[in-house]
């Protein structure tokens, strides 16, 4: 990944101004190179990453739920990751190795709705074959930022 991008990566409210500094090259080249990543779809969105554990008027639970699918002949795993992605409840998917196909990231207002678009919507897609739900209890780090402060050090001291 190159410079740019792992900066805006870090922090994307950055001005273009602080960006070609840190870079040493001009504004302009930074806007025109941040135009070329945006329309070639290299920068699909800009996002804030929130700690929803401590906004207390939230109701809402997140859960990782893992599909076991049948490929199909033509399309492979991406019909099924398309129709899948359709669904608003559905934040992200991955094509994944192992015991399962693909890992979905969803969010619902609770535990029932979760539920209920897994057996009403999910598992009732042709080519579906299994899936397993884990519901998320805690957030540490998410997108690479940690959500948890250390407030103080809580290594015992030490003294001669």
């Amino acid at each position: 990944m190159d410079d740019l991008l792992n900066l805006l990566k870090e922090n994307a409210r950055e001005s273009d101004d602080t960006l070609a500094k840190m870079l040493n090259t001009s504004v302009e080249d930074v806007r025109k190179r941040i135009t070329e990543l945006e329309e070639s779809g290299v920068i699909r969105a800009y996002q804030a990453v929130i700690n929803s554990d401590i906004i207390t008027d939230v109701n809402e639970v997140s859960a990782v739920i893992e599909l076991r699918i049948r490929p199909e002949r033509e399309g492979g795993f991406d019909r099924i990751a398309q129709k899948v992605g359709g669904f608003p409840q559905v934040v992200s998917i991955f094509l994944m190795s192992g015991a399962y196909d693909l890992m979905l990231i969803v969010k619902g207002k609770n535990l029932q709705e979760v539920a209920l678009f897994v057996s009403s919507k999910l598992a009732t897609i042709d080519g579906v074959l299994s899936t397993s739900t884990h519901f998320m209890l805690k957030t540490y780090k998410d997108q690479g930022v940690l959500m948890t402060k250390d407030e103080h050090d809580q290594r015992l001291p030490i003294t001669p």
